[in-house]
């Protein structure tokens, strides 16, 4: 699972062996050990609900998520071989 960017709390993971029938998305590791999913084709947590991030920090996860998104977006691509 290579680790794609780093940024303060934040970890953005690709997993190698993923679910055909799951969207493109990148695993987001926060430093609580919580993980969350982002779906690369909107650039929204997949199931917000689900994780009960308070919004100042969801906030700032997408926003990292937003400047890490061309190189996530390179790096899953060549691992799935897909868009």
């Amino acid at each position: 699972m290579p680790r794609v960017a780093r940024e303060g709390g934040f970890e953005f993971v690709v997993h190698t062996r993923e679910q055909v029938f799951e969207p493109p998305h990148v695993h987001v590791r926060l430093s609580d050990g919580t993980d969350v999913r982002i779906e690369l084709a909107g650039g929204t947590l997949m199931r917000p609900d689900e994780f009960k991030v308070p919004p100042r920090k969801r906030r700032a996860i997408l926003a990292a998520y937003r400047r890490h998104a061309p190189e996530i977006l390179r790096v899953w691509s060549e691992i799935h071989g897909r868009r």
